[in-house]
């Protein structure tokens, strides 16, 4: 994986960046992505077979305090993830070939894609904290520059300056917690720190978890440092099913659930995980009800429905967090580069110059459908499953005052002193036990709160995706393109993404936990025909308007994003632009006159001096005849 960018930058080059279709850069972009799949499904396979987790140590850096172990960890956590991260990166690697077809730059772009991949398989693999951390900052300067591939737009590098800054804000904390983590556990191991949490101080526990949330925040794109996301649509079609569905935004979730024996032991930052989630998840889904770009409305998607992870994780629902992290990464990258179907036949990705494309383009219309259905939740598709499972654990915890669940959960629990005074011996389950006597549950209120926030959601996500459903594929085409396919590389990719799309919800029901329940599974159906009818009954009285178009005055608040970035214009970055004027004027008229006007006085004081030194005899010979007769007259005159 790691030679496939350095080669394909390589091969660009040297075949003057030619077609995509006819070059080497193709065929190496796709190559070492395609056999990280293999060893990825062999990995998984493994671990299918034998659980338990297996752990390489690569060196021992030896720091002067707490050492550094760079090498793997492989559970089943990291494998399924890995395999999920792989499938969409071959996916969209396929899919680049023919969306950027012709592109000058095609190369470094797919270099950059394959260097994404690695970094966050690093992050998947890493057996220390220090290790992942590397992977994570690897995928914030691929971002940096797959968003602003096309940096000659003025949209493009803004959207990628924005995403590296506010992502890079949040992971000085992510930083800092690792720190915090690291010193307080005595090892940066991951393994290590969860068998260590329950000896440490809950201040120290509950500091580095909040600070990690800082990078999760960030990095998945949470309130309030989701505003990085929707901006980021400016970048190509395929980076964004790549950031958004199974690499970055995924890779704060999973960093929650790798570390989840720290966060449990430190209630209080569940419970801020849990608040950021129900504002996130909300506030996002009633955003992307009122967005008019199709990539946009799909941005404010992800992050309501990393928000739904976040939710389940607050709650002590891991395994139903991970199950919803596959199923949006399978879904979430079909509607992306769905999208990018669409939009390359339309030439826009505003919904309105879309509409009547199901017949022109059926393989990218029953695609999108499949998408679009497993995002809503509709049964069977995979995201019913995986939110099912969700709103169960939620649900729970509502109505037993704030307990958690214990399905799902992978806590370390002290059994018995250790050998060594002081220390305790931990061991891991997927259960909790009941006399576990660090255990706490998630403040009732919380809990009631994520459980009506995941409720709201779920009408809510189900009545913008049959909003940008209807406005894209029925009523009468709004534009003078041509509707048909635009590749069949790029369709029949669409076409594959589809399958696990569908089908991926089944896996779970080998786990008590995944399967649905009667309760949850009802009331989610019912929840997902009020959203999805409401919005059907408002198009269908006229196909050629927007539904959104209900929402009346709300709807250009919505379509702001609630005006955050407004907000933080306002607060932060005004004031900032000011101090910066004045630190300007200040070093022009204080430090600079300063420093100017020691060099104007050295100059004018030299200039002074020049005047004896002007390199004519006849004045220095005449100034020591002067100086002669001066001395000769005092000498008489004082003798």
């Amino acid at each position: 994986m790691l030679g496939g960018p350095a080669l394909g930058r390589l091969l660009g080059r040297l075949l003057g960046g030619r077609s995509a279709r006819r070059d080497g850069p193709a065929l190496i972009a796709c190559a070492p992505v395609a056999v990280s799949l293999v060893l990825a499904a062999v990995v998984a396979f493994v671990v299918w077979q034998d659980p338990g987790e297996r752990t390489g140590t690569l060196t021992v850096i030896d720091t002067g305090s707490v050492p550094i172990r760079v090498g793997l960890q492989v559970d089943g956590l990291s494998a399924v993830v890995a395999l999920m991260v792989c499938c969409v990166a071959l996916a969209v690697q396929v899919y680049s070939v023919a969306y950027m077809d012709g592109d000058r730059r095609y190369s470094s772009y797919a270099a950059f894609i394959s260097l994404f991949t690695a970094a966050m398989l690093l992050v998947v693999f890493a057996g220390d904290l220090l290790v992942l951390y590397a992977g994570w900052e690897v995928m914030g300067i691929c971002s940096y520059f797959l968003i602003g591939h096309h940096w000659e737009e003025r949209a493009n590098s803004r959207a990628a300056v924005k995403a590296f800054l506010v992502t890079r804000l949040g992971d000085v904390g992510f930083l800092i917690g690792i720190i915090v983590l690291g010193l307080g556990a005595r090892t940066f191991e991951i393994h290590g720190v969860l068998t260590r949490v329950w000896t440490m101080p809950d201040a120290t526990l509950t500091a580095a978890a909040l600070l990690l949330l800082a990078g999760v925040a960030g990095k998945s794109a949470q309130f309030p440092l989701h505003t990085w996301l929707p901006d980021a649509m400016a970048g190509p079609t395929p980076i964004s099913a790549l950031i958004h569905a199974a690499t970055m935004v995924a890779a704060g979730m999973y960093v929650v659930a790798r570390l989840y024996g720290a966060f449990a032991a430190a209630p209080g930052a569940l419970a801020v995980l849990g608040v950021i989630a129900v504002i996130s998840m909300v506030g996002a889904a009633l955003a992307a009800l009122a967005q008019d770009d199709l990539k946009r409305v799909l941005a404010y998607s992800t992050i309501s429905q990393l928000a739904v992870m976040g939710a389940a994780l607050a709650v002590g629902a891991k395994s139903a967090a991970i199950f919803h992290l596959l199923t949006h990464g399978a879904f979430k990258a079909l509607l992306f580069l769905a999208a990018g179907c669409v939009i390359a036949t339309t030439g826009s990705a505003l919904l309105a110059h879309h509409g009547g494309l199901r017949r022109g383009m059926p393989v990218t219309f029953w695609s999108m459908t499949v998408g679009f259905a497993a995002l809503a939740g509709v049964p069977p598709f995979s995201g019913w499953f995986s939110k099912d499972s969700v709103i169960e654990a939620a649900q729970h915890a509502a109505l037993h005052g704030g307990e958690t669940t214990k399905a799902g959960w992978f806590a370390y629990a002290p059994l018995n002193s250790g050998p060594v005074a002081g220390e305790v011996t931990m061991t891991h389950s997927f259960g909790l036990y009941q006399d576990q006597p660090h255990w706490r549950t998630l403040p009732s209120g919380v809990a009631w709160l994520v459980y009506l926030g995941l409720l709201l959601t779920v009408a809510l996500t189900a009545a913008y995706a049959m909003r940008a459903w209807l406005m894209a594929f029925f009523g009468e085409p709004r534009g003078t393109y041509e509707i048909r396919e635009p590749s069949r590389i790029m369709s029949w990719t669409v076409a594959a993404l589809a399958v696990p799309a569908a089908i991926l919800g089944f896996f779970g029901l080998g786990a008590g936990e995944l399967r649905p329940h009667i309760g949850p599974a009802l009331l989610g159906i019912a929840l997902l025909i009020v959203g999805g009818g409401a919005v059907f009954l408002l198009w269908n009285r006229d196909p050629a308007s927007d539904p959104s178009g209900a929402l009346g005055p709300a709807r250009r608040v919505l379509a702001r994003g609630f005006y955050v970035d407004e907000l933080y214009a306002m607060a932060v970055v005004r004031p900032v632009r000011a101090l910066a004027r004045g630190v300007v004027r200040f070093d022009r008229r204080g430090v600079d006159a300063a420093v100017v006007g020691a060099g104007r006085g050295a100059r004018r004081l030299g200039g002074l001096l020049r005047i004896p030194q002007n390199g004519n005899p006849q004045t220095y010979l005449t100034g020591l005849l002067a100086g002669v007769v001066v001395i000769t007259a005092l000498v008489v005159i004082f003798r």
